[in-house]
């Protein structure tokens, strides 16, 4: 009788992505989307760019009371999203 090596899907789809080299950018995709779930649809709305460099979370906020709250709140708000995401995917959120 042979012996099979069962894997799980997920596991597979995992190991291809790290092969690919995929797996950083899905994160980091996941972690964007997740800035409206965090902060919520208010401060989303005035949200209209976010974009990740060098670990650096960029989000471009258009009221400016909001944007030196967010300031305050930048690590805070850098767990939450780590959290959501599941991994250390940014270390710093530039507001501007």
């Amino acid at each position: 009788m042979f012996r099979r090596d069962v894997k799980p899907l997920g596991e597979i789809l995992l190991k291809l992505l790290r092969d690919e080299g995929l797996e950083t950018p899905l994160q980091q995709k996941r972690l964007i989307d997740a800035w409206e779930t965090v902060v919520g649809p208010m401060v989303a709305s005035y949200t209209t760019e976010r974009f990740i460099k060098n670990q650096t979370l960029f989000v471009k906020i258009t009221n400016p009371a909001l944007r030196h709250d967010l300031s305050m709140m930048r690590t805070q708000l850098m767990r939450r999203l780590n959290e959501q995401v599941g991994a250390l995917i940014i270390t710093d959120i530039k507001v501007y």
